[in-house]
């Protein structure tokens, strides 16, 4: 196939009993997130909603030296304001359906992963970053600020401080800080991003996907509400899942000394 006939996205298909999805970024030079990798994102995303056995979806990108580079400056130079919102809009959408608690994500970054690049890999439940990685959030270097969710998303992550400090300079951050101050979870070797989040997506596959989603809801919920609240929330969490969730089969294997069965 043709360089310029390459899609800008590209999706696995899931094996059965694996519950795996891999999204591959691949709109060359460096994965700009225009129109084609936003529609391929929402494709790819369809994809998984209509297969039923994806629990966990690791997105990751075929273009050495870059994860993604960031929004596509030269679509964002030739739009008038309207288009510019409906761009934005565009994109936050997209990454609004990867962050879903309804599943799992992870990016597996390797090389830059810039602007709307970072937003992309924020937008994930977690991410795994090889030693070469990089990461940034340079937009007021372009007169704008992260639209795609960076300003709410890094400091979660990172802290108010550390995320004033990264989005005011400008700046990138190497892979080995990026793990310290948690905006990754994970460090592997560079290059070898892709493999440990497989892995990890593998893992992460053998639990109670309803367990985790509720993990997930639970621990987003510790972000906005009271903590007496945010105790009520876990204790509903936990009686559902006990009541209508895989509970009663991960204690029956436990007791039984064997894996559980979950689906």
């Amino acid at each position: 196939m043709s360089e310029t006939a390459t899609p800008a996205v590209a999706w696995s298909d899931v094996d059965a009993g694996a519950g795996v999805m891999t999204i591959t970024l691949q709109r060359r030079p460096a994965n700009a997130l225009g129109l084609p990798i936003i529609d391929g994102l929402n494709a790819a995303l369809d994809a998984a909603d209509a297969d039923g056995s994806v629990k966990v979806i690791v997105v990751r990108s075929d273009i050495p030296g870059f994860f993604a580079a960031g929004a596509d400056i030269k679509h964002m130079s030739s739009v008038d304001a309207e288009s510019f919102t409906a761009y934005g809009d565009r994109l936050r959408g997209a990454l609004d359906r990867l962050a879903s608690a309804d599943r799992i994500s992870i990016a597996a970054v390797d090389g830059l992963a810039l602007g709307g690049g970072l937003e992309l890999a924020m937008a994930c439940t977690l991410r795994v970053g090889g030693a070469d990685a990089k990461f940034g959030l340079p937009e007021v270097k372009l007169g704008l600020i992260p639209g795609a969710g960076g300003t709410q998303r890094l400091p979660r992550l990172v802290g108010r401080g550390r995320a004033l400090d990264i989005m005011l300079s400008a700046r990138q951050v190497l892979a080995v800080e990026a793990h310290a101050i948690g905006l990754i979870d994970r460090l592997v070797d560079a290059g070898g991003a892709t493999d440990a989040a497989q892995a990890l997506a593998a893992e992460l596959c053998t639990m109670s996907l309803p367990a985790q989603r509720a993990v997930i809801r639970t621990v987003d919920a510790s972000f906005d509400t009271p903590i007496e609240e945010g105790f009520r929330f876990e204790v509903a969490q936990e009686q559902d899942l006990f009541e209508n969730g895989e509970a009663k089969e991960g204690i029956t294997a436990f007791l039984e000394k064997r894996a559980p069965r979950f689906s």
